[in-house]
């Protein structure tokens, strides 16, 4: 038996092939993240959307029940508004049952950015 998987070329790709119910979210976050880091250029890393400077920094996809963000974020002044979201490999976890915090998702990624610069150096 094969497995095949989508390969998509850019992020419009990738919430084109979604759940139509999530697109708006989808969108919702590619906005937010933008906007909360300028200078970041879309791609597409590991078949989801990401966002990169000079590495891949921030990650995300739909899931049957939630939004995924990736990769863990060590930010401390996050760690409490975060907690209800970490999965167990600390990454985050957002139910589409419930509105999704987009404020607090582009917090996490400019959290992301920063911790990815400061890793460089």
């Amino acid at each position: 038996m094969s497995t095949s998987r989508a390969a998509f070329a850019n992020v419009d790709e990738y919430i084109d092939a979604a759940d139509p119910r999530v697109h708006a979210i989808l969108q919702a976050i590619r906005t937010a993240v933008a906007a909360a880091v300028p200078g970041a250029t879309e791609c597409i890393s590991y078949q989801m959307p990401a966002l990169r400077h000079t590495k891949v920094f921030f990650y995300f996809a739909a899931f049957k029940k939630h939004v995924g963000i990736y990769p863990p974020v060590h930010e401390p002044s996050l760690a409490e508004e975060l907690v209800r979201y970490r999965g167990p490999k600390g990454n985050l976890q957002f139910p589409l049952n419930e509105p999704l915090p987009y404020a607090l998702i582009a917090r996490v990624a400019m959290a992301l950015a920063k911790q990815y610069a400061a890793a460089k150096q």
